[in-house]
């Protein structure tokens, strides 16, 4: 039964100046003017994680017109939309005042990219905020009149500035709507023109330093396609646009040093998302499968099939069923691409500068000095044209210093000065000339795609007898038990929320979908119908306020990167 704002002032008058725990006593629901407020969890202690308070406003109240929710993606702009606000609201509210986390009011903070998320939720209901607070002590005596203020001030005043359509920004609100929706219908459409990308004329694709994804504030080239390259398509909010569409097959993005290489691929793996408006990157987009491939000196692989890779290595270690506790570049960057085909997707991303020399080319000298025999390294060069006419998968390369490329490439762009200029038929005169120098490796085919299939014990998250403990430290790690578990590589990780739903994405599949006979892939199937059809809330009954959906392709990395994995090939 709901209680009324007056008998949580009591309450708090009560209990103030008590030790910490009896901040219990305000645990429960409360019906306020225009809301309710649910105290879903108090924290022990004011230095612990922050307590968990939910705003709900009925939508009788809120008043989200229809045509901003009623599509998955018109949503998911609108959850979004509401997360900004209720961070700008919290911002206002939050007053640190005591010890610990006293006075912190906080929200799940939202980057440059719209992700479906679990801090506001929206449906024909209601709209349902998650918000953290810190409650106010003195060492770890209760403060209840500053408890007071941010339980009958701070949330009714998020609740009307936040929540409520007639108190924020219309336009703006539409504005960000559409531009998802435009986002989600480009990405959608891509395959319908023979292409794995686009990138729209105008984009602006430099960000501001490493630790800041906003868009360069000045001196940024904007993106011009080169004309051969040009496509358009038709938005429904945005009217015909133009940009370079990146063909399926073999393109290599080439030039000198510092003239935007790198940059460039950087936008088109990050256009696997929706980016808010005036990013810059609104008309970059990607098939939503994209992986980015990198070595990763130091992985674990387990029982991964490398062999279109690597064979006869020295001492007969078997490279069908290839494990290893410390990866070297060329066998973790093989294990990347084998990983990645067995769980999905139509196209890779590869930077030269972060590969492995031997595991992309071997020259022709090397050729003549070191025999083939000798050499148990296919290099990519002699596959990456196999994987697109035999598994249909494209790839995107990045190289500033492998001219051999030029035999296998479909399209060649090159970076002049920031600018796109189209040398494919430059690149494929010169391939000619030279097309005798080096002796094509690793055979006729492609080579076989493994499925393999977890054991459910392997993933364990208990510290000895106590309960499983899961926890993410910032957005590269993941403490799960006993294990920390390195998701550095994974480039394409854009929020912390991410990687703490990657967390508990691996107990839940550990509990509910493994068996030891289950395939990744389809184990990774499961997963997503899980989300589709329950959300994110499918991953604790707590009502977490904290989760951002992550792709299969990241929580399939996660899991291939978990030293505590054993796993079988099915087939």
């Amino acid at each position: 039964m709901l209680r009324t704002p007056e008998e949580l002032e009591a309450t708090l008058g009560r209990i103030d100046g008590r030790g910490y725990r009896a901040y219990k006593d305000i645990q429960g629901g409360y019906d306020f003017p225009g809301f309710t407020l649910h105290i879903d969890h108090v924290q022990g202690d004011p230095f612990a994680a922050p307590s968990r308070v939910r705003i709900v406003v009925e939508q009788d109240r809120a008043a989200f017109p229809t045509g901003v929710r009623d599509t998955p993606a018109r949503n998911r702009a609108l959850c979004d939309f509401l997360t900004r606000a209720v961070a700008r609201a919290c911002d206002d509210a939050s007053r640190h005042a005591g010890s610990g986390k006293s006075g912190l009011v906080t929200v799940d903070r939202a980057g440059q990219e719209i992700l479906e998320r679990t801090s506001v939720n929206v449906d024909s209901r209601a709209v349902e905020a998650r918000i953290m607070v810190g409650l106010p002590a003195a060492g770890r005596r209760i403060l209840g009149r500053q408890a007071d203020g941010i339980f009958l001030d701070q949330m009714p005043r998020i609740a009307r500035n936040a929540l409520v359509a007639s108190s924020l920004d219309a336009a703006a609100l539409e504005r960000h709507v559409r531009t998802v929706e435009d986002q989600t219908f480009l990405r959608g459409s891509l395959r319908t023109q023979g292409l794995v990308a686009f990138v729209g004329d105008g984009a602006v694709l430099p960000r501001r330093s490493g630790v800041d994804p906003r868009p360069m504030a000045k001196g940024a080239v904007p993106f011009v396609s080169p004309e051969s390259l040009r496509r358009s398509f038709d938005l429904p909010n945005g009217g015909r646009v133009t940009g370079m569409g990146v063909p399926a097959g073999v393109t290599l993005i080439v030039g000198g040093g510092y003239h935007g290489k790198s940059t460039l691929l950087s936008a088109i793996e990050l256009g696997v998302y929706d980016h808010v408006p005036d990013d810059g990157r609104e008309l970059v987009a990607t098939v939503p499968d994209a992986v980015k491939i990198r070595a990763e000196d130091g992985r674990s692989v387990q029982g991964v099939d490398i062999s279109p890779f690597i064979t006869n290595l020295p001492f007969g270690a078997d490279t069908g069923s290839f494990s290893t506790e410390d990866a070297s570049g060329s066998t973790s960057q093989a294990a990347n691409i084998a990983e990645a085909l067995e769980y999905g997707t139509s196209l890779l991303l590869i930077d030269e500068d972060t590969s492995a020399t031997n595991f992309m080319i071997r020259d022709h000298r090397m050729q003549e000095l070191v025999a083939k025999d000798k050499e148990p390294i296919t290099p990519f060069i002699d596959k990456v044209r196999q994987l697109h006419d035999e598994l249909g998968v494209s790839t995107v390369v990045v190289v500033g210093g492998v001219g051999d490329y030029f035999d296998v490439a479909d399209t060649v762009v090159m970076m002049d000065s920031y600018r796109q200029v189209d040398v494919t038929e430059r690149a494929m005169e010169i391939a000619e000339r030279h097309a005798a120098e080096r002796t094509r490796e690793g055979g006729e085919t492609f080579g076989r795609v493994s499925a393999r299939a977890p054991a459910p014990g392997s993933l364990d998250p208990r510290r000895g007898k106590r309960p499983e403990k899961v926890d993410a430290k910032g957005i590269s790690t993941v403490l799960f038990g006993r294990t920390t578990l390195d998701l550095s590589g994974l480039e394409q990780l854009v929020s912390v929320s991410q990687t703490r739903a990657i967390g508990d994405s691996l107990v839940l599949m550990m509990k509910r979908f493994m068996d030891g006979k289950t395939t990744v892939a389809e184990i990774l199937d499961r997963l997503e119908r899980e989300f589709d059809e329950g959300g994110l809330d499918a991953l604790s009954p707590r009502r977490l306020g904290t989760y951002a959906r992550p792709r299969r392709q990241e929580v399939a990395a996660a899991l291939n990167r978990l030293r505590t994995l054993r796993i079988e090939q099915i087939g």
